[in-house]
Formats: C-alpha cells, sequence, structure tokens
C-alpha cells in the first residue's frame, strides 16, 4: 500500500473513533443527565430505567435532542399523563428529590418541564437563568421551595413561566418584566410576597397571568392594563389593597378577571360592568363601595357575575334585564336595597343570589 493509501486508512479509522453514532448524545449531556437522575428518585413506574445505555437521544423516557446537532433539547417529564406507562401502572406519577443544579449544563434546552410529581423539593437552580434557548420552564404541582431566581428575565426567549402549586416565596422578581417574549405566567398557589411589578405592562406578549393563592400586597400596578393581548388575570386570594384600575374594563381581549378574597376599596368602574368581552367577573370577598353602575344593555353576556360581600348599596340596576345573558349572578351580603327587577336573568336565579343585603337607606331588597 502506498504511503497516501496508509495516511488515508489512518485518517479514516481516527475519524471513526471520534465521530458520535448516529443521533446519539454528547457525553457531557449524558453525564448531565444522569446527575439529573441521582437527584430524583421514582419509585413506581420505572421512568428512569429507560435512561441507560449510551445513547440518550432514544429510547430515554422524556428526553429529546435536535436531530441536527444531538444536543439534548427538551425534557418533559409529567407525573399526569396518558403515556402508557401511567396506565400500565394505574396510577399517577410520584417523585422525590430536587432539580440538580447539573440541568444549567445543558446549554441547548429550550423546554424543562418537571410537573405534578407532587413531593420534588428543594429550589430552583439559580444557574437555570443561564440557558439561552429556554422557552418553556414549567415546574408546577412539587413542593418546591426558595425563591424565583433573581435573574429570571435573562431568560429572553421564555414564552411560558409555570412555577404553580409549590411552596416559593419571596417577591416576583423585578427583573421579570425583561421577558418579552413571555405569553404565559402562572404563579398561583404558592407563599409570594410584596407587590406586583408596578411595570408589569412590559409584558406586552402576555395572555394569562395567573397570580392568584399568594400573599401578595399592594395595589393593582395602572400598567397592567397596558398589556393589550391578556385574556386570562386571576390575583384572587391575596392582600391587594387600593382600587380598581379605571382602564380594566378597555382591555381590548380580557374575558376572565378573578379578584375576589382581597381588599379592594374603591368603587366598580363604569365600564367594567359594561365590557362586551368580559364574561367572567368576580370581585366578591373585597371592601367595593358605591352604587352598581347602571350600564347593562343588549351586549351584556357575564356567565359568571359575582359582587357579593362587598359594600355595595342603592338599587340593582333595571338595565340589568336588558342583559343578552347572565349565567350565575351573586350580589348577596351587601347593602343593597328597593325591588328585585322582574323578567331575565332575575326568574332563573336563586334567592340565595340577593340574600344578606342589610339595606343602609331606603325599603329593604325585594322582589316586586
Amino acid at each position: 500500500m502506498s504511503l497516501a493509501g496508509v495516511t488515508l486508512l489512518v485518517t479514516l479509522m481516527v475519524v471513526s473513533a471520534v465521530t458520535l453514532p448516529a443521533n446519539a448524545c454528547l457525553p457531557a449531556d449524558q453525564a448531565a443527565l444522569m446527575d439529573i437522575k441521582a437527584a430524583l428518585k421514582e419509585p413506581y413506574l420505572g421512568i428512569f430505567s429507560t435512561w441507560t445505555g449510551s445513547n440518550c437521544c432514544q429510547g430515554w423516557h422524556g428526553v429529546s435532542c435536535d436531530p441536527t446537532t444531538k444536543r439534548v433539547a427538551d425534557i418533559v417529564l409529567r407525573g399526569e399523563s396518558e403515556d402508557p406507562i401511567y396506565e400500565k401502572a394505574g396510577r399517577s406519577g410520584y417523585m422525590t428529590g430536587s432539580l440538580s443544579p447539573s440541568l444549567c449544563k445543558l446549554d441547548k434546552l429550550t423546554t424543562l418541564i418537571v410537573a405534578d410529581w407532587k413531593d420534588i423539593s428543594g429550589e430552583i437552580p439559580a444557574c437555570i437563568t443561564s440557558l439561552p434557548d429556554l422557552r418553556i420552564l414549567e415546574l408546577i404541582g412539587n413542593k418546591i421551595t426558595g425563591q424565583i431566581p433573581e435573574n429570571i428575565g435573562q431568560l429572553s426567549k421564555l414564552t411560558v413561566l409555570n412555577l404553580a402549586d409549590n411552596k416559593i416565596c419571596g417577591s416576583i422578581p423585578a427583573s421579570i418584566v425583561n421577558l418579552g417574549k413571555l405569553k404565559h405566567l402562572e404563579l398561583s398557589n404558592n407563599q409570594l410576597t410584596g407587590e406586583i411589578p408596578s411595570d408589569i405592562g412590559k409584558l406586552g406578549m402576555m395572555s394569562r397571568a395567573l397570580l392568584n393563592k399568594n400573599k401578595l400586597t399592594g395595589s393593582i400596578p395602572n400598567s397592567i392594563t397596558q398589556l393589550r393581548r391578556l385574556a386570562d388575570l386571576d390575583l384572587s386570594m391575596n392582600q391587594i389593597t387600593g382600587s380598581l384600575p379605571a382602564q380594566l374594563g378597555s382591555m381590548p381581549v380580557l374575558s376572565t378577571l378573578n379578584l375576589d378574597s382581597n381588599q379592594i376599596s374603591s368603587s366598580i368602574p363604569t365600564n367594567l360592568l359594561s365590557s362586551s368581552g368580559l364574561n367572567i367577573l368576580n370581585l366578591s370577598r373585597n371592601s367595593l363601595e358605591g352604587e352598581l353602575p347602571d350600564v347593562f344593555c343588549t351586549k351584556t353576556y357575564f356567565t359568571h357575575l359575582d359582587l357579593s360581600y362587598n359594600n355595595l348599596r342603592g338599587s340593582i340596576p333595571k338595565s340589568l334585564s336588558s342583559a343578552k345573558f347572565i349565567g350565575h349572578l351573586d350580589l348577596s351580603h351587601n347593602h343593597l336595597c328597593g325591588p328585585i327587577p322582574n323578567g331575565s336573568p332575575f326568574d332563573h336565579l336563586e334567592a340565595s343570589s340577593f340574600s344578606n343585603n342589610d339595606c343602609l337607606c331606603g325599603s329593604p331588597l325585594r322582589t316586586c
């Protein structure tokens, strides 16, 4: 064999020795996954028994790789799923342990979902904010403690942040308003304190903001009315004070607004009850004052309207009878007076919808 032939043969042998098998992930990514596995314990479904072998891009439950780069791109581990592995076991998932900081070594990760495992504890690794391509971060339904990483705003590509149903404390980081692509924010049922960032209106792409069941204080920022894509806002079961921003009813696509069980003490803005897009409105269990605006019309369509347990006075607006549809109405536990109008929607409502109105001026609330 000629010298050129020997050189070519040696070159081919070297290349074949260092080239990864087709679809195989990088050894560094696989090592990080093994650290993640070591930090978690899943005793019933055998999820991690699939995390074996030399190719983590194939057959590892919940792990997928970019087909071009062979880098780990997605980790999707849900404790509640329709996957056959759950059907065969006849139960939902249960997992203990914590999230390993080795997650941060997977620097091409776009999706991280470790959800509904009930008993995963520990803190969110602070280094998670260094993942430049992360688009979805979902850790709902665990027992994660500690605070939301202060630099969460560095995740410039993040579209979904769901940390609901954990034990996360501290305040909402100020940097969160830098998540310019964020569409879904869910932090409900935690132990968050402090105020909602005053410039939350910078999150111009956001369509859902669910912050209920925390210990948030302060008032509702006026900038929240700048969220032109926001369809669902839930701030219920907090300790929010102050008044209702006047422009809440002018938000173009807002359809669900839950503010119940707070300490809001203003009157109800007229445009909130005259909004043609809003169909679920719950302002119950606050300290709202004044009279109910007489602004209902043929475009009014509420599937749920709850104004109970406030300090509302005056009479029930007669214009309510002209509403296109009101499915559920609760005006109980206020100080309303006078007659209950005839016709729809009053003819299908229970008496409890109007009970416990201790009229402070004029005749008591009564049927006509």
